[in-house]
């Protein structure tokens, strides 16, 4: 999901040089959204890691 925030952002700062406005205006939201998404999976697992980090794992 990281990566899909970077290649939309690479278009949108494209499509900004470029000079489309409407383009732009898209895709720096789909890179927000990616990135919060992205960001709280990240917080989950990190907690989630942190809560369980003493089980042992399947073997």
């Amino acid at each position: 999901m990281f990566i899909l925030a970077i290649v939309f952002l690479a278009i949108a700062l494209i499509a900004g040089i470029l000079g489309s406005v409407g383009v732009t205006a898209v895709s720096i939201e789909i890179v927000k959204i990616a990135f919060f998404a992205a960001l709280l999976l990240f917080a989950i697992s990190a907690i989630a890691g942190l809560m369980y980090k003493g089980s042992p794992g399947p073997r």
